[in-house]
């Protein structure tokens, strides 16, 4: 999971990124509206969270240009108002949700993977791709309903992977979804981990999990048969 937090309160914003970061989570964030902007239309977010009172730009803005570039981002609004018309206003312009301040972390967490199990297509916290399971919430894995242990880059690779519903993701497009964008990243540290998690999901090589395509990039050669959401 791949969050902004655009919020011009620096406490309330690091408090955000470091909870974001403790759940295995990778959280980016800015103060001012024009640069959040940016940052959404240019880079793979999962999801946003955007304060509606920035400087700059506000939040309203933020998300109107947004959705008329065309941007399917899930977007959940803060905002310190508790007029229902400023809940409304930010949903008819586009936000998916939204959560007044003050709030508890947890209501935020939970209504972020919310998002992004909606906008991944999966309604339910399960997700299940040919004998793989995964447990969106408690970030859990299965093959042929026996547990695999994943670190915690490992399960982030698989879940985009999973997420692409068999579609070929480039070695760049992985690493800007792992890895914050000024992060320093070495680009052969993805062909590592992508390696580590074609041995843990396929210990004895018969299943052939994860397709190269070279020139292209990789996809989860599993989710090409079967990629449909389940239930617990």
């Amino acid at each position: 999971m791949h969050v902004l937090v655009i919020e011009d309160e620096a406490q309330l914003r690091r408090q955000i990124i470091d909870r974001l970061g403790r759940e295995g989570a990778i959280a980016e964030g800015t103060g001012e509206g024009r640069e959040g902007l940016y940052l959404a239309s240019e880079y793979p977010f999962d999801a946003a969270v955007i304060d509606l009172g920035l400087p700059g730009m506000n939040g309203l803005e933020i998300i109107r240009k947004l959705r008329a570039e065309g941007s399917l981002l899930p977007i959940l609004i803060l905002t310190a108002r508790d007029r229902w018309q400023d809940k409304v206003e930010g949903l008819e312009a586009g936000a998916d949700d939204y959560l007044v301040k003050p709030f508890q972390a947890e209501e935020l967490l939970a209504r972020l993977r919310a998002l992004i199990r909606r906008a991944n297509g999966a309604a339910s916290r399960e997700l299940r791709i040919g004998p793989l399971r995964m447990d969106l919430v408690a970030q859990s894995v299965w093959i042929h309903e026996r547990p695999t242990e994943l670190t915690a880059y490992e399960y982030r690779l698989l879940e985009q992977l999973a997420s692409a519903r068999g579609g070929v993701l480039s070695k760049q497009a992985l690493a800007d979804r792992l890895y914050p964008h000024d992060e320093d990243r070495d680009s052969n540290v993805i062909e590592v981990l992508l390696g580590r998690l074609r041995r843990k999901l396929d210990p004895d090589g018969s299943l052939a999990p994860i397709e190269t395509l070279r020139g292209r990039g990789y996809r989860l050669a599993l989710a090409r048969e079967d990629a449909r959401p389940g239930s617990v």
